[in-house]
């Protein structure tokens, strides 16, 4: 291992470590999991540990998408330029199985999961999932962006 690759994988770990606990996430919140997505926000779970509690309400400013609820597909569009309005890097959470399959709406009107709009980084499964769940998926979230080149 050379100088140069010491001090870029030194880098790349600094960073990572950086952009773990500095999320910045931008809540896109339609139905009912979004009582259990400020649930998590509370002082009983504290997201902020995490350095996750603030969250941001302008796509520019976020680099976390947590898409909380059913996505219907006249909403599909409006899901697609907030995720392109994003700065890079940028990571996206499915919230519920709403979200994430389309949960128990299996009709013309319901996108079956939002990963035929938008990339998926990490799914949280649950009808609403519990506020232990978020963390968890959190915490993955966590250790994909630290493990992440720049």
């Amino acid at each position: 291992m050379g100088v140069s690759d010491f001090f870029t994988s030194k880098l790349d770990h600094i960073v990572g470590w950086a952009r773990k606990y500095s999320i910045f996430q931008y809540p896109f919140v339609t139905a009912c999991c979004g009582m259990e997505y400020m649930a998590t926000a509370c002082s009983h779970y504290d997201v902020d540990r995490f350095g996750a509690g603030l969250p941001r309400f302008s796509p520019r400013q976020s680099d976390v998408l947590f898409v909380v609820g059913t996505i219907s597909h006249k909403m599909a569009p409006v899901l697609r330029t907030i995720y392109d309005q994003m700065c890079e890097p940028k990571w996206v959470v499915a919230f519920g199985v709403c979200t994430c399959t389309g949960g128990f709406y299996d009709n013309y009107s319901t996108v079956q999961g939002i990963d035929t709009v938008i990339p998926v980084d990490v799914y949280i499964p649950g009808c609403p999932p519990r506020p232990e769940t978020v963390l968890d998926g959190l915490i993955r979230l966590q250790d994909k962006i630290q493990h992440q080149k720049r």
